[in-house]
């Protein structure tokens, strides 16, 4: 008998979802952040989309997230910002205003948009 090559014989399909996860937090500046200077927002001082206190920013899934900083409604570069996830005390977000820039002024609203994604597989085998 010569030599055969053995090979199970199923297909199978898989289904990949992809689920975006988006969180807002809310802040409003106490005070005229300068050119040079560095606006530091700890995670209490945020708000929800509910208005409720923040206690904790989330963590930043790895290759699977982003955040997004909004200062009087325009999109900032990210090069700007620094994110912290953590608790009150250790969770942040710092803007550093650029040199040369006009400041971020008193009662000016900022915006913290964290997007992280769930992705989910599933697969069926047919015999």
């Amino acid at each position: 008998m010569a030599l055969q090559l053995m090979k199970l014989a199923i297909t199978a399909t898989t289904d990949v979802t992809v689920e975006p996860s988006p969180e807002r937090f809310f802040y409003v500046t106490a005070s005229e952040t300068a050119a040079d200077a560095t606006l530091s927002i700890d995670a209490a001082d945020f708000f929800g989309d509910d208005g409720s206190a923040v206690t904790e920013l989330p963590d930043l899934a790895t290759d699977n997230s982003y955040f997004n900083v909004y200062i009087n409604g325009v999109l900032q570069m990210q090069g700007n910002a620094t994110y912290t996830p953590g608790t009150t005390g250790t969770g942040s977000l710092d803007f550093t205003v650029p040199t040369g820039a006009d400041p971020i002024l008193t009662n000016s609203p900022v915006v913290l948009e964290v997007i992280n994604y769930t992705p989910s597989t599933t697969t069926d085998v047919a015999t």
